[in-house]
């Protein structure tokens, strides 16, 4: 074989790599394809598209159906066989709570895990610095763990001490939906976080594009995220030349379950007083308590105060449905799990990565419309 003919099968294998990349780039954005479509598509005969099929099915990476393939199903015996189930990194995560939010960082985090034959071993916690170490410990002391993700709670001196702690630690950590303060050295901690403040801002210029020329917000302080909602509050009216002074911004930390209506009261009571027509609310839990406190009151919603909720787990089941900001929760396990396994490939050479993703803003009912009459009627004068 002459010089010039020997690159040609090496070509000719790197097409057949760049090939079965864009069938499975397809599948995980479609959930399936055909052959048809995609020799179509590429550019190349069927027969060589049933032949890509064929070796990702043989190693697990898909399921192969009539005229096509689709991602690996369990019930799909022959793709579970062909499978290696041999992982190549175990990653620990500990998140501080398994009922909110969190579920669909984890399910994110675990089929971005699949992909990388990783395994994950999750830890639920609670907002307590304290206990995050203990249950991060008990990962170290019981698993032969080469990474972490975890979420820990970072206020005060023991949030603080905790992050000193997984700094020094000899495997990579990330931090998923946390940012390491700028006073704390955590100089080798990665992390993955929503960008909160551009979503709040989001939702402002929504309401303001609406016609709302008084937007107030209400969060709860005990919230990590809360802060960043605020901040980008903050900025969004600032940006939208609405007074700072006079905006309402109230904190439902620390209210009592029985004390809830009396604050929401008094927060309509400051609508009413300082002019506002629109609240940016976080959490939509919070958003939903509030709208069905509003229609408890005979506060139209929108037509009186609309309402866009933070958060986007339960806003779709208020009665009106409620707007919301969703961060990218699955994504975010998905980069959490991304990052883990790039340091354990490339180690110290590979350069610290801090990213930031931006959420969605869902439009609902809540927030459609702009105000349909002066916030001095329709109910928003004070409880008698």
């Amino acid at each position: 074989m002459s010089p010039e003919q020997s690159p040609a099968p090496a070509a000719r294998s790197l097409f057949s790599l760049q090939r079965r990349e864009r069938l499975m780039e397809e599948l995980r954005a479609h959930g399936s394809v055909t052959v048809r479509g995609l020799a179509a598509e590429l550019g190349v005969s069927e027969l060589t598209i049933r032949r890509d099929v064929n070796i990702l099915a043989d190693e697990g990476l898909v399921s192969r159906v009539h005229g096509g393939a689709t991602l690996p199903s369990p019930l799909d015996r022959s793709a579970s066989l062909s499978r290696n189930h041999t992982n190549r990194y175990s990653i620990g995560m500990v998140v501080p709570s398994l009922d909110y939010y969190w579920p669909q960082v984890i399910s994110g985090a675990r089929a971005e895990a699949e992909e990388q034959q990783a395994r994950i071993v999750v830890r639920g916690s609670s907002y307590d610095a304290a206990d995050n170490r203990r249950q991060v410990q008990a990962l170290l002391d019981t698993q032969n763990i080469d990474g972490l993700i975890v979420a820990p709670d970072m206020t005060g001196e023991a949030g603080h001490e905790l992050l000193r702690w997984l700094n020094g630690l000899p495997i990579p950590v990330i931090l998923a939906e946390r940012r390491s303060p700028t006073e704390i050295p955590a100089h080798r901690l990665e992390w993955v976080a929503t960008d909160h403040a551009f979503g709040a801002g989001m939702a402002t210029r929504h309401l303001w594009q609406e016609g709302h020329r008084r937007i107030g917000c209400l969060t709860d302080s005990s919230s990590p995220t809360s802060s960043h909602v605020v901040r980008g509050w903050r900025q969004a009216i600032a940006a939208l030349r609405i007074p700072a002074e006079g905006s309402l911004s109230e904190d439902s930390a620390n209210v009592p379950a029985g004390e809830r209506a009396a604050h929401f009261d008094r927060v309509l009571d400051l609508c009413r007083e300082s002019g506002t027509t629109a609240m940016l609310v976080h959490s939509d839990t919070q958003a939903v308590a509030f709208v069905q406190h509003c229609v408890d009151r005979g506060v139209d919603v929108p037509g009186s105060m609309a309402v866009v909720g933070y958060d986007d787990e339960v806003a779709y089941l208020a009665e009106p449905a409620i707007s919301a900001v969703r961060p990218p929760k699955q994504y975010v396990g998905r980069v959490a799990v991304q990052l883990v396994t790039a340091r354990l490939a490339e180690g110290r050479k590979r350069p610290v990565h801090r990213i930031q993703l931006n959420p969605d803003l869902i439009v609902r009912e809540s927030s459609l419309g702009g105000p349909r009459t002066a916030p001095t009627e329709a109910g928003l004068a004070p409880a008698t």
